[in-house]
């Protein structure tokens, strides 16, 4: 009977360990990780399966990782986009290490975005295919538009 009674207390204490452990979360539901978009560059795998929300600039729209069989984002129903790097200051240099993806009826709102546009994304890195992360983009918040004077002057 002690034999018995010390096996549940067992399983119970390891029944609330596995609950509790970090090993056995669910992060599907958990809040957004804010972070740069080169620190998921450059470990891709920590990010993997997690929601990750990034402040960048826009660069420009792009069929770059469509229809790539490992990581596969269909081309009918995707468009790409490139954010460029935050690193790099007296040119434009696109973060093509970066695979980001929108449906595209959703990329239809965003039609008016030039590149030097500052928006904020929040994603899921789905793959790390080819060592670089692949992200389904659900959300893109326009922070800041780029000064056009071609624009105002018309």
């Amino acid at each position: 009977m002690f034999t018995k009674f010390k096996n549940i207390i067992f399983c119970t204490i390891l029944c609330a360990f596995l609950a509790f452990s970090p090993a056995f979360a669910d992060t599907s539901t958990s809040a957004p990780i804010n972070t740069a978009p080169l620190s998921v560059v450059a470990t891709p795998q920590k990010y993997l399966n997690k929601t990750v929300t990034m402040k960048a600039t826009f660069d420009k729209f792009s069929t770059l990782g469509l229809d790539y069989k490992k990581a596969m984002r269909s081309s009918t129903d995707y468009i790409g986009f490139l954010i460029q790097r935050d690193d790099v200051d007296d040119h434009n240099v696109p973060l093509s290490e970066m695979k980001l993806f929108i449906k595209r009826d959703y990329a239809e709102k965003f039609i008016e975005l030039d590149t030097g546009d500052k928006i904020q994304i929040t994603g899921k890195v789905f793959s790390n295919a080819l060592g670089d992360p692949w992200i389904d983009v659900n959300k893109i918040t326009i922070l800041q538009k780029k000064a056009n004077p071609d624009k105002e002057k018309k």
